[in-house]
């Protein structure tokens, strides 16, 4: 276990912004993991998990407590994995389990090698494994909640091992029951997949039109997965850093939930998609450059702007400030409610700052 102090933690994240931490502690076993989080609760100081830094937007003034980075390993895979519960529609599962500190990119390219199919469309996300039941981490149609078998936690109100299925996890749209929560470290985050060199069926209409297929047809996994690549690419969303487009924390709005009344206030034009119970979801993208803030937008500020590829990312075009980066979060935020009267919601982390 390693340790360092005033550490700034704009290096440690995507977004590139963010003061210091007093402390930061790099725990590589899980037993580290668990020791670091529970001595600093016993000494009643402030912790913050870090993963890969991806979808966090740290205050200026940084960060006064201790800061343990995750970077756990180990991926086991069992293939003798049993179909008997339901779980799967058909036989011939897989139970893959990843450590936390596991890169998510290389677990979906791992499973993907191996022809394990259901997290295909997931390809190009950053961050760590244990980032992906938080949130529910979805795109192009699929998301984590149709794949989590279970997740396995540190419990700090117990102080021991707490393991959650899928069920008791409480996933929803870019949510779950550990998002926003201190409560539970996650350890190791255990997927069902399915074998076979097919994809799941294209849910995504953009993926499949990428692919050639039409949407509930199947792709090869490779394809599916280059595909996916190649989209992110276009939109700035595959880390790169010669590419400012990318010093972003991904899309930093989510896309609104609404109402039947709400929705019925939209313009015509509006993408609308059916989110259960009478709601309806809406693109938040579309919705902040209908509201008149377009690619590249700045509002006559130097270090930031939204993505020259795509109006949902927030990025830092080199020396930002958190300050300055939320003051166009702000902007963007009443722009959209002044046009539409609907209020975005921000999707990132936000540590020591607020919208």
């Amino acid at each position: 276990m390693r340790e360092t102090l005033d550490v700034p933690l704009a290096g440690l994240t995507t977004l590139r912004v963010g003061g210091p931490a007093k402390r930061v502690v790099e725990a590589t076993t899980e037993d580290e993991l668990v020791a670091s989080v529970r001595g600093c609760d016993e000494r009643g100081e402030p912790v913050l998990l870090l993963g890969g830094g991806s979808n966090l937007v740290v205050d200026d003034a940084g960060f006064d407590g201790t800061v343990v980075k995750v970077a756990t390993r180990g991926v086991e895979a069992d293939t003798s994995a049993s179909c008997d519960s339901g779980a799967l529609a058909a036989c011939g599962g897989v139970l893959v389990s990843a450590a936390a500190g596991e890169p998510w990119d290389d677990l979906v390219a791992y499973a993907i090698q191996r022809e394990w199919s259901g997290i295909e469309a997931l390809s190009g996300i950053p961050g760590l494994v244990g980032a992906t039941p938080m949130q529910n981490v979805g795109a192009y149609g699929q998301e984590v909640a149709q794949t989590v078998w279970q997740v396995r936690t540190y419990d700090r109100q117990d102080r021991r091992i707490h393991t959650f299925a899928n069920a008791d996890c409480r996933f929803a749209y870019r949510d779950s029951r550990f998002k926003g929560a201190d409560r539970y470290v996650v350890l190791t985050v255990s997927y069902q997949l399915r074998e076979g060199d097919l994809g799941a069926p294209v849910a995504y209409p953009e993926l499949a039109r990428e692919l050639g297929v039409a949407v509930g047809e199947r792709a090869r996994l490779t394809e599916v997965r280059a595909a996916v690549l190649a989209l992110r690419a276009g939109k700035g969303m595959v880390l790169d850093p010669a590419d400012h487009d990318t010093w972003s924390a991904g899309s930093f709005f989510t896309n609104p939930i609404l109402d039947e009344a709400g929705a019925a206030d939209l313009p015509e034009a509006a993408p609308r998609w059916p989110a259960g119970d009478g709601r309806v979801k809406t693109s938040a993208a579309w919705l902040i450059e209908h509201a008149g803030f377009t690619r590249g937008y700045a509002g006559g500020r130097r270090d930031v702007s939204l993505s020259t590829k795509h109006t949902l990312a927030l990025t830092n075009r080199g020396e930002a400030s958190t300050a300055e980066l939320l003051a166009l979060a702000r902007e963007v935020r009443d722009g959209v409610r002044a046009a539409f009267g609907v209020e975005l919601a921000p999707e990132p982390t936000l540590v020591g700052c607020s919208l």
